[in-house]
């Protein structure tokens, strides 16, 4: 008789098909990420309230035609950073303090398996970002125009580049340091960027360094296809292509797992 037929089994020790692992993952990291009071103040109440506040509110000039037209590609652009950035090098970096990293490298799942699971994790709360925020600014009258595949270009390189800046951060520094420089930038950013305030209110030498910055290249990038319907923003791609690579680059070369 077998052991089919008498209800036993033999027992298969081993890991886990490696896609299998990834998706367990990355739906863990989503989890946290969403239960997270502070996470979910960066990702969705913040950029949020900036829409609704400065599309009621006449406080910027924002130039001709209504100031949601403007506000909702640079909120997007925000949105990505607080999550591939901001939130993504937080709670990175407090994975490291408290060895969370280190037990999970041991793991069947290999590093770069669970960078994998970060990143869709990453991906997957910006799509509910970005419905969330789409669905607000319609509310608020916005009409947008433009390629839809040069919104997914700009939004993926976006998040590649912010992403590789976070790792880089929460790979490096102390998780307070992180905590209080990711903060910082964040701050920075959203004044400096081009999100809230259009670049050309800036004095002009600084505009041209401005305009290097990753937020900058995304929100512009998002605004010229969204707003004034172009085509391609090579150059805004390119921006955020070469923060991208160096960005993954250097944080896979210097990154410390303890």
């Amino acid at each position: 008789m077998t052991a089919a037929a008498t209800g036993t089994y033999a027992p298969k020790p081993g890991a886990a098909p490696l896609s299998r692992m990834i998706r367990a993952q990355a739906a863990l990291e989503t989890k946290m990420l969403l239960r997270n009071g502070e996470q979910l103040l960066l990702t969705v109440v913040i950029p949020t309230l900036l829409l609704l506040l400065f599309s009621s509110v006449d406080i910027v000039d924002t130039g001709a035609g209504e100031a949601v037209d403007f506000l909702a590609p640079g909120v997007l652009a925000l949105a990505v950073m607080s999550t591939a950035f901001t939130g993504q090098a937080i709670a990175t970096g407090f994975e490291r303090r408290y060895g969370v990293l280190k037990r999970l490298a041991s793991s069947p799942l290999p590093r770069w398996g669970l960078m994998t699971a970060k990143t869709l994790s990453v991906l997957v709360t910006e799509v509910l970002q970005v419905i969330l925020l789409t669905a607000i600014a319609f509310a608020l009258g916005w009409s947008p125009h433009g390629n839809p595949l040069a919104v997914l270009l700009l939004l993926v390189l976006g998040t590649a580049a912010f992403s590789g800046l976070g790792l880089l951060m929460a790979g490096t520094l102390k998780a307070e340091a992180t905590l209080a420089a990711a903060n910082l930038v964040f701050l920075l950013l959203l004044v400096g960027g081009g999100v809230i305030v259009p670049l050309d209110k800036f004095p002009s030498g600084a505009q041209d360094v401005l305009a290097l910055l990753p937020i900058s290249a995304l929100s512009d990038g998002l605004r010229d296809v969204l707003q004034h319907g172009a085509g391609m923003p090579w150059g805004d791609l390119g921006i955020l292509a070469g923060w991208a690579v160096v960005g993954l680059a250097v944080a896979g070369r210097f990154f410390r797992w303890e």
